[in-house]
């Protein structure tokens, strides 16, 4: 068991996202209102944390539960992933992370930079959706001719960015904050990459509807 799965408290707006990952052996973290999208999946928790004004459910006596205060200055899905990294996870997946609300999104979005920094790797994942955080290197898209995948500059005004494999190639290419020239390129290729050479990015990929 060496990744941990969080449950956040956005909805799930598919539930059978769950099936493409062996949640049984993950460490499965529920953050606050993320315990009633587990239970609706059938997916037993390991841990249970959050200040409970989202969660409808009553948490399992049987399950290790962590009650935080209403007043933190964490979110409770960062507390959930500071208690991941303490338990020395550092591969993490993250659901039930985007949609409810656009400053609980962005502040989500923001965890995965926090987990890179600790030494990590986060991802965000909703049904035919994934969202990276890249300090540098280079992201391989295997098998996702057909996708589409959008990269912005985060944590920083700009960032250097090649493609192969896109549409709309890219060698060294400077991209800025305020110019949101990433978004939306098409996979053309079955093993496209993203390079990233310096700055820090956020990769959005949209995989189409199977």
């Amino acid at each position: 068991m060496n990744q941990c799965i969080i449950i956040g408290a956005a909805p799930v707006k598919d539930l059978s996202v769950f099936r493409e990952y062996n949640t049984s052996d993950a460490f499965v973290i529920c953050a606050d209102g993320g315990l009633d999208t587990a239970l609706a999946a059938k997916i037993k928790p390991d841990l249970i944390i959050g200040d409970f004004d989202s969660m409808k459910a009553t948490p399992p006596a049987n399950v290790e539960t962590v009650r935080l205060m209403k007043e933190k200055d964490d979110t409770d899905m960062l507390s959930a992933v500071k208690e991941g990294l303490h338990r020395g996870y550092r591969d993490f997946l993250l659901f039930g992370a985007l949609g409810k609300r656009f400053d609980h999104s962005y502040a989500n979005v923001c965890i995965l930079q926090y987990i890179s920094k600790m030494g990590g790797h986060g991802v965000i994942i909703e049904k035919n959706e994934k969202l990276f955080f890249m300090p540098g290197g280079r992201l391989h898209l295997r098998d996702m001719r057909g996708a589409t995948a959008s990269v912005y500059p985060f944590g920083a005004p700009n960032a250097t960015v090649s493609y192969t494999g896109m549409k709309y190639p890219l060698t060294e290419d400077v991209m800025t904050s305020d110019v949101p020239i990433g978004t939306s390129n098409l996979i053309e290729s079955d093993n496209a990459t993203i390079t990233v050479l310096g700055g820090n990015v956020i990769i959005y990929v949209l995989t189409e509807e199977k």
